[in-house]
């Protein structure tokens, strides 16, 4: 996991580059290197080593002319490496080597080849190409300045004062000057009426199972995100019992408010149950509102849901990184594919059901990926998310989508998910944990988090200034004193229109109330009445 910075075209001072790169060097704080090309383009690349640790430096040169930079794990590299690539000279033993390779033996058409998550610029005299992994779990960022030259980058912050307009690169697309964006990733499951995969529990344990076993692939000491809820649990369950097949013992890390808090008891239930080395993080309400600044110049988001659920998030990076840990496994991913969240409970029907999965899923980027990655990397900390590995998708989001809802089966979200675990002759799970109610990550660490920030925030936004909220920020403008408050921040770190157009307000469907946190769906069994009657719209 690294930061990356690509620009293609002659004349930048290579000092102000090596700046700009460092504006995320918190991606990579193990090295920084940069290299200027013959035609005058310039690369920079911000390490956190996880893979070769010792001569997997970056930019990479090819076997001839092309350099290639690239953030992420690929994890299929050792398979490329002996099978397609064996012709090839390497000159590292690093995963993101493969790439250059794979551009120069077939041109742009590899980006199916890689299994990982990826983003990344190779530059071959004046040819380029530049690519993102098929969900977006790592980010990636394009702009043109006045004198058009092109930008590639993990973050906005290197790039937001330098383009005359800038955008998220789209998930599952790779770029070229000959092509424009090329969309490589076209899984038939886009398609909702090829929902149409009969259930078959033991593939989706055992493809979950493999997924998993992919991303423990490191040099580095790994763990796992373990907030108690089911996602994480399943995730934490199935490391520990591969880790524990290669001698190893599993590190678990969750986070609340305090020990009381509904994560952190679940949290540490699963922990026993596994027999993880666990590791339990507690915050103060004024611990996260002060970080509150600093946390959305590092998410480059003013999306409500996205900050609440970072805040916690961004602690327990910084307390699993300070501990020598550069990478863990999370659960973002699930409640997507599965209709996990208490609000599909009203889908009005199994097509619209469906597409509501869909389309989460494809968005995942603007909003749960957004926050694992820039989370945990404003610590140096790598997050994997096994849920949206390919092979898994491809079996998990076909499964027809009657054998997913939560009304088949009395109203239980995730339903087939749970039963693929539930295994009483060798059980995963603790049985409450494997059958507990979906508890948002904002909510589970306890619900006073949400409720005295939305209090602080309403305390620093005036009636004036939120009647104003529409000539002030005419592009998605702020409807709650806590989204104008957000707002603020952010537009204060990116003020460019470029900057507030990459976000997306991540808003649950088929509810009377709009706030993005769980209690504010009816169906919650703890729902706060203020909350899940309130009908706030953020």
């Amino acid at each position: 996991m690294c930061g990356i910075l690509a620009i293609i075209g002659k004349g930048k001072d290579p000092q102000l580059v090596k700046e700009l790169s460092e504006r995320m060097s918190h991606r990579g704080p193990d090295e920084s290197d940069l290299h200027i090309m013959e035609k005058g383009h310039i690369m920079s690349h911000e390490r956190l080593s996880i893979i070769d640790l010792h001569s997997g430096k970056q930019p990479i040169q090819g076997t001839s002319s092309a350099w290639m930079v690239h953030n992420g794990e690929i994890y299929n590299h050792q398979e490329l490496r002996n099978g397609i690539l064996k012709g090839h000279t390497f000159r590292t033993k690093s995963d993101s080597e493969v790439i250059v390779h794979l551009y120069e033996e077939f041109g742009y058409d590899f980006c199916n080849m890689l299994d990982g998550d990826w983003a990344f610029v190779v530059i071959d005299g004046d040819d380029f190409i530049a690519g993102r992994d098929p969900l977006g779990v790592k980010p990636l960022y394009y702009g043109l300045d006045e004198r058009g030259r092109i930008y590639f980058s993990s973050e906005m912050k290197p790039i937001a004062d330098q383009c005359k307009s800038f955008s998220t690169f789209p998930p599952g697309h790779y770029y070229t000057p000959k092509t424009g964006f090329v969309k490589y990733y076209q899984p038939e499951y886009e398609d909702y009426l090829k929902a149409d995969q009969n259930l078959d529990l033991d593939l989706i344990r055992e493809t979950l199972t493999e997924a998993t076993r992919k991303r423990l692939m490191s040099d580095v000491p790994i763990g796992v995100l373990l907030s108690g809820g089911l996602d994480s649990s399943l995730t934490s369950a199935i490391a520990s019992r591969l880790l524990a097949e290669r001698g190893e013992k599993l590190h678990s890390f969750s986070i609340g408010l305090d020990e009381n808090a509904p994560d952190a008891k679940a949290a540490k239930k699963v922990a026993a149950f596994l027999g993880t080395e666990h590791h339990e993080v507690h915050f103060t309400i004024e611990q996260g509102i002060e970080i509150l600044d600093k946390l959305i110049w590092h998410l480059e988001t003013y999306d409500v849901t996205s900050i609440r659920a970072s805040t916690p998030m961004y602690f327990l990076s910084k307390a699993i990184a300070d501990m020598g840990i550069k990478v863990v496994l999370s659960g973002e991913g699930a409640d997507e594919i599965f209709g996990g969240y208490l609000y599909f409970r009203n889908a009005p029907s199994a097509e619209e059901f469906q597409k509501e999965t869909i389309e989460r899923v494809q968005k995942l980027f603007t909003a749960d990926l957004l926050r694992a990655d820039k989370s945990t990397m404003a610590h140096g900390l790598e997050a994997r998310v096994p849920f949206l590995d390919k092979a898994f998708l491809d079996v998990a989001v076909r499964v027809k989508p009657e054998e997913k809802q939560p009304k088949t089966y009395e109203g239980k979200e995730k339903y087939i998910l749970r039963k693929a675990f539930d295994t009483p002759e060798d059980p995963y799970l603790p049985a409450e944990v494997l059958w507990r109610q979906k508890e948002q990550f904002s909510d589970g660490v306890g619900y006073n988090w949400i409720d005295e920030l939305i209090e602080y925030c309403s305390s620093k936004v005036t009636d004036e200034q939120l009647a104003g909220a529409v000539a002030e920020f005419p592009y998605n403008s702020p409807t709650t004193k806590e989204a104008y408050f957000y707002r603020s921040v952010f537009h204060k770190y990116y003020p460019q229109v470029s900057a507030a157009q990459t976000v997306r307000k991540w808003i649950p469907k088929w509810q009377e109330n709009q706030d993005p946190s769980g209690r504010a769906n009816a169906a919650h069994v703890k729902a706060d009445i203020e909350i899940a009657k309130s009908g706030v719209v953020v």
